[in-house]
């Protein structure tokens, strides 16, 4: 039980707040925290639903627990006549809110302030107060369990475990228990509950193989809106072709990242910007591969709402939801075409902008932002600069080397030997090709020899190079005048 919910939701009672707003699922939590406030206040505590009425919560069994005025107006009439101060828990009320006679009765009992000092706690999901209750109403948001709480939960089940299988031991490590707990962050102590329950009982140990599925939970618990995916498979960089620079950047990075403290600056994130189809996306994936933790991808589209202001909060509570995931990676994909700034959508673009600053600026927690762009030259300054980013990468297309590295990954993934293709032919032949087109051509290539029946060979590979116009070629002029920005403004990937 968290002191600091106790006391400051005691002190509200006391100064005689008459109406509290709690949006929250724990309601045996918020039972439980008011029946200690309800001791030291000396107050009645009553609790009221739909279902089971208006009842006095220590009553437990008995003739003196009959339920009684399922009316929500009857029940409201009675916490208006009543001349004790009391405490009302009143679950789901958010229902209520639109007739007008439920909103007056509210507004009475808040009048009837100080004599009696009744206090209203609205319990529900989601409660939006009436302009004509503002006034008299305050919302507190609990706080969430800190990491000793949630270690405390997790070692509970353990021991619940262990009870009911005969003394078996939960089997785990100390680092292992730590990531569960990193992972478990940002979530209320019931669902981390739930989440380490299924990580327990599942084979009676909490090993590395159980925190995906734990983020995946998480996740599914967390997102509302849509507009942020889960990306389940992240790609190791041993996945990716070339990049070194980029990698060894990243590595020397993760453990200040993934053990974060006063002392040393976080990393808070990078943009990678270049040719299209050379592999920026999936170095974002990478990004969480390498430093083993969720990968979140913000689609900046599903966040518009034609309704004033809707957007910007749509985009904050995605925000919200990464920062409850940490640690983890927040992949933004053509960052430029997210916020580009027109004349035709209300000033909207600038301030989704405005939104994203202030939570970069202010944001405290393990996210660490991976942002790819294709023309830097539809950035605004304020968001590239230093501070905001720790570094411009500039993903270039591959040397002859990673296109050497390339064609042998994807052949190796399509279950062909590198060794029965002529490698430095192919390699000489696709000089200004992207990754996606050498993958391209592998793909092609074996649609080609399963036609003709024969095994994939050299020939094969060669035919789909000549007949592709890379994107170097179609695009040149473009990717010069790109190529030439970069030179001098971004750490080269390679």
């Amino acid at each position: 039980m968290s002191t600091v919910d106790r006391e400051n939701l005691k002190a509200l009672v006391r100064s005689r707040q008459p109406i509290l707003v709690l949006e929250t699922s724990e309601e045996r939590r918020i039972e439980k925290l008011f029946a200690e406030i309800a001791i030291s206040t000396r107050k009645a505590l009553s609790s009221w639903s739909s279902a089971l009425g208006l009842r006095r919560c220590e009553v437990i069994a008995g003739s003196d627990n009959e339920l009684h005025h399922k009316d929500p107006a009857g029940m409201l009439n009675v916490i208006r006549t009543t001349a004790a101060a009391g405490i009302y828990l009143l679950y789901d009320f958010h229902v209520y809110m639109d007739e007008p006679e439920i909103v007056r009765l509210i507004k009475e009992i808040a009048l009837a302030h100080p004599q009696p000092a009744h206090t209203l706690v609205m319990v529900s999901h989601s409660f939006a107060v009436p302009d004509e209750l503002r006034a008299f109403s305050r919302h507190y948001e609990l706080a969430l369990p800190d990491d000793q709480a949630l270690e405390d939960m997790v070692q509970g089940i353990a021991v619940r475990y262990s009870q009911q299988n005969r003394g078996r031991r939960v089997k785990t490590s100390r680092e292992v228990l730590n990531k569960l707990v990193l992972n478990l962050r940002g979530l209320t102590l019931t669902d981390a509950a739930r989440l380490a329950h299924g990580a327990i009982y599942d084979d009676g140990a909490i090993d590395e193989s159980d925190l995906p599925e734990v983020s995946r939970s998480k996740y599914e618990l967390l997102d509302q809106s849509g507009a942020l995916s889960f990306e389940y498979d992240t790609a190791k960089f041993s996945e990716v072709g070339g990049l070194a620079r980029l990698s060894r950047w990243l590595q020397r990075r993760r453990s200040a990242f993934l053990n974060a403290s006063a002392e040393v600056d976080r990393p808070r994130g990078l943009l990678l910007v270049g040719v299209q189809g050379c592999g920026k996306s999936l170095a974002a994936k990478a990004v969480a591969g390498v430093w083993g933790v969720p990968l979140l991808r913000l689609d900046f589209g599903t966040l518009y709402n034609k309704f004033f202001g809707e957007t910007e909060k749509n985009l904050r509570d995605a925000l919200k939801t990464a920062t409850a995931m940490a640690p983890c990676v927040l992949w933004i994909d053509e960052i430029e075409k997210a916020i580009a700034q027109g004349d035709y959508d209300s000033g909207t673009s600038r301030r989704m902008l405005g939104t994203l600053l202030t939570w970069m600026a202010e944001n405290t927690h393990l996210v660490f932002i991976v942002a790819t762009a294709n023309d830097i030259s539809g950035l605004p300054p304020e968001l590239i600069r230093k501070g905001r980013l720790d570094e411009i990468f500039w993903v270039d297309l591959p040397s002859a080397d990673v296109r050497a590295e390339i064609l042998r990954i994807h052949l190796t993934q399509r279950g062909e030997s590198a060794e029965a293709v002529d490698l430095g032919a192919l390699v000489q032949t696709s000089a200004g090709f992207s990754g996606a087109e050498l993958e391209q051509a592998v793909v092609s290539a074996l649609y080609y020899a399963r036609e003709e029946n024969e095994p994939l060979a050299t020939r094969h590979v060669l035919e789909e190079l000549e007949m592709t116009r890379p994107l170097s070629v179609v695009m040149a002029e473009k990717i010069a005048a790109m190529r030439a920005w970069a030179e001098s403004r971004c750490v080269f990937a390679d």
